[in-house]
């Protein structure tokens, strides 16, 4: 394979690829409101000559390359999170700006950068023959991942009946190669009370107090170390073998945690005692840990056995139309995965990375010597949607793509156009490098 031909084919797009970037950043394309970026989208695809592009039921777009018997697939979701508080951009995040280096405005990084290089990567196999009879490679530009990460190849597989080899994630990863995150989910608690007049609350049973004693506990399930004696192990137990036979994945993924993220509650009036009280918990998970695994740990916390049923521990669901009105709904539960650093995937995107740029990671003066301090292989610290690729499917994924994991969701967000170039050499690389 000539590296050198493919590098210079990368930077060859450099141009197309900003211009491509800057169209998509100036089109306003949240969770469920994506149609714009797909239609813009799909006028490039079939602009640079890709084989088959189409636009599934729920609103992905899906444009294939070649005509091979193994298919392999880069993803890049399409939405974006909002802009949050104006104020906070040195710059209008939709008109977005550009330099000799970077590229700003939002969905830059996170991850409008990713389908830019995955597109042009496929053009550049077709246009340097990588493409032939062993494998064929589809480019989905996938919807509503902010809002439900992983809700759209969970459809892409069962529902279009795709199913690649392996599936390239090109989230952002700073210049590494990135093999797995810890997962997470979204739990509600809900806790009955009776109420009465707040003038005589002894009369009533206050949900509120109820739950003040449940999270507590919540927070000490956090917090607290592993010891014999501590009654409420602390979620670091999971990474030691005496409590988790997949210790080692999870010091390398690094510990679940649990944080409470919203409150609720009912009482007939402010002069009465609080009849219910319900919280949403974001709890992130390592490897050996499972939506089963992690409502039983609530469910056995002291306070919530001390309240018996009057304590209700559910998982949430998700169920929000996409843009093209199709709902499918899903459990908001998104599985921890990790692909094994010796997979024949790892080995293979390992090495056409260093074909192309050598033993550790690239970037430029802003990013470069932060970079190279970080070990080449390494995981997300945010979820993607390896979490139904992997997680529910056991597809194997990887990750490597444009842009920073500091900047998603950040304000003046930003990317590199040298990314871009990298991360296009890189696809076109990968397919030959595991066909061979």
């Amino acid at each position: 394979m000539d590296y050198s031909q493919i590098n210079a084919a990368a930077e060859g797009y450099k141009a197309d690829m900003t211009r491509f970037l800057r169209d998509l950043v100036k089109i306003p394309g949240e969770s469920c409101g994506e149609k714009g970026h797909v239609m813009r989208i799909k006028e490039e695809m079939e602009k640079l000559g890709f084989d088959k592009v189409q636009i599934d039921p729920m609103g992905n777009i899906l444009g294939f390359m070649g005509s091979g018997q193994t298919l392999i697939g880069f993803d890049a979701h399409i939405d974006t999170v909002g802009i949050g508080n104006r104020d906070n951009w040195e710059f209008d995040p939709y008109e977005g700006y550009e330099t000799d280096s970077e590229i700003g405005g939002r969905g830059t990084s996170d991850q409008m950068g990713g389908i830019v290089s995955a597109v042009y990567g496929a053009k550049i196999m077709k246009d340097l023959g990588l493409l032939n009879d062993k494998f064929q490679v589809v480019v989905t530009g996938t919807v509503q991942e902010e809002d439900c990460d992983g809700l759209c190849w969970q459809y892409i597989i069962h529902e279009d009946k795709i199913r690649p080899e392996f599936v390239v994630s090109t989230e952002p990863t700073d210049g590494g190669i990135y093999r797995g995150q810890r997962g997470r989910m979204e739990i509600r608690v809900d806790v009955k009370g009776i109420s009465c007049h707040g003038s005589a609350p002894e009369r009533g049973d206050n949900a509120i107090y109820k739950m003040a004693d449940i999270l507590q506990d919540i927070r000490a399930l956090n917090e607290n170390d592993a010891a014999d004696e501590t009654q409420i192990k602390g979620l670091v137990k999971m990474l030691d073998e005496k409590y988790n036979p997949e210790w080692e994945e999870a010091r390398f993924l690094g510990r679940g945690t649990v944080t409470t993220s919203e409150i609720f509650f009912t009482s007939p009036s402010r002069c009465a005692v609080a009849d219910s009280c319900s919280v949403s918990l974001d709890r992130r998970m390592t490897a050996g840990e499972t939506w089963e695994s992690c409502l039983d740990e609530i469910r056995a916390l002291p306070s919530v056995k001390k309240y018996g049923d009057d304590v209700k521990v559910s998982m949430y669901e998700y169920s929000r139309p996409s843009w093209t009105e199709l709902v499918y709904p899903i459990e908001c539960y998104f599985p921890t995965w990790v692909i094994p650093k010796d997979h024949k995937v790892t080995k293979a995107l390992e090495d056409a990375y260093k074909g192309l740029y050598g033993e550790e990671r690239q970037g430029n003066d802003v990013t470069s010597q932060l970079r190279k301090s970080r070990p080449l292989t390494d995981k997300w610290t945010f979820s993607t949607n390896g979490v139904t690729i992997m997680g529910r499917n056991n597809i194997p994924c990887i990750g490597f793509g444009p842009g920073a994991e500091a900047q998603a969701h950040a304000p003046n967000e930003r990317t590199w156009k040298d990314d871009l170039v990298r991360c296009a050499a890189v696809y076109a690389a990968l397919p030959g490098n595991y066909c061979k």
